[in-house]
């Protein structure tokens, strides 16, 4: 596919594609074009969610200069990051590792807990709410972007700190979900790969659904519960450490003027 980093943004004009197809991953978006309540857009080629990045192939690597990355964050844990990270020896970028969990549950706990994912992503919310306003004060720097926020899906960590973005951006929840739920298409290319990486796990991998689940309630319930403890996703925000001279920064480097 053609990579355009400047690609136009009028509604009128092509829109580039949101999803971006990379051998060595399989969930990786351009949130671009994403309409606010007050009718701004997200700008185009600007801001990215993504799985892990790895694995990334040399015409990967070659889609990635193309689109001018010059900023990374990786959500994962320690552990996950020991095993493989972004190549920042090849693609010169600014790095930033930020965990948002300090241990991913195996996939067994999901099998066994249905509805584990909806009140994981709660206690995410909670728990790694510093590391999230650290993450969106360093996405709110103008030098930072064109910038990708990834983990090992692209669904949960990454969905969880997303949501918060746009909530703070004034995307509607209904595009918030939307986006969310975009992930589903990837899940079974994931499962896919994880089966190869591990065929002593398939058994466990194939069972596995809630893990796998970009089911919109998980981020619905998320929402909803973020504003019965805090009453906005703006006043979770504060409580996180994210004030309003951040937010202000998000929507000026983020976000085009109506028309």
């Amino acid at each position: 596919m053609t990579i355009a980093p400047n690609a136009p943004t009028d509604p009128g004009s092509a829109q580039p594609d949101r999803h971006i197809t990379l051998e060595g991953a399989v969930n990786f978006r351009d949130l671009g074009g994403y309409e606010t309540e007050e009718g701004q857009r997200i700008r185009w080629r600007t801001l990215f969610r993504a799985d892990g990045l790895s694995e990334l192939t040399p015409p990967d690597r070659s889609i990635i200069g193309r689109l001018g990355i010059a900023t990374v964050i990786d959500l994962r844990t320690s552990a996950e990051l020991e095993r493989g990270r972004f190549p920042v020896e090849e693609i010169p970028v600014g790095f930033h590792h930020l965990p948002l969990l300090d241990a991913v549950p195996e996939p067994e706990a999901f099998e066994l807990t249905p509805g584990m994912l909806a009140t994981q992503y709660q206690q995410i919310a909670r728990d790694a709410a510093p590391q999230i306003a650290e993450v969106l004060t360093i996405v709110a720097k103008r030098h930072a972007h064109p910038v990708i926020v990834h983990c090992a899906a692209g669904k949960d960590r990454t969905g969880v700190l997303i949501a918060v973005l746009l909530g703070l951006l004034g995307v509607p929840d209904e595009t918030i979900v939307a986006d969310y739920a975009l992930s589903a298409q990837a899940m079974t290319a994931l499962r896919r790969k994880l089966i190869e990486r591990h065929p002593e796990g398939e058994e466990v991998i194939t069972r596995a659904n809630e893990l796998f689940s970009a089911a919109p309630s998980n981020i619905t319930n998320l929402l909803e519960v973020l504003r019965e403890r805090y009453g906005s996703i703006t006043a979770y925000g504060e409580a996180a450490g994210i004030g309003p001279d951040v937010v202000a920064s998000l929507r000026d480097v983020l976000l085009e003027a109506p028309g």
